[in-house]
C-alpha cells in the first residue's frame, strides 16, 4: 500500500479560526517548523485532542 492511498478516502473538513488562534498558528510555523503553517495546525490539533482524552 502506499502511503498516499489513504488520503483519497480521508474526509475533508473546513474550519474557521480566530484571529487569536490564527495568530498562535503562526507563531508555532515560524519557531517550530519553518514557517510551515500546516504543520503549526498539525501540532495544534494533535495538542486540542490530547486534552479531549483527559
Amino acid at each position: 500500500m502506499d502511503e498516499g492511498d489513504g488520503l483519497a478516502e480521508m474526509e475533508t473538513v473546513t474550519v474557521e479560526l480566530e484571529e487569536e488562534t490564527l495568530d498562535a498558528v503562526d507563531d508555532i510555523a515560524f519557531a517550530d517548523h519553518r514557517d510551515n503553517r500546516a504543520a503549526a495546525i498539525r501540532t495544534l490539533l494533535d495538542e486540542w485532542l490530547k486534552t479531549r482524552d483527559e
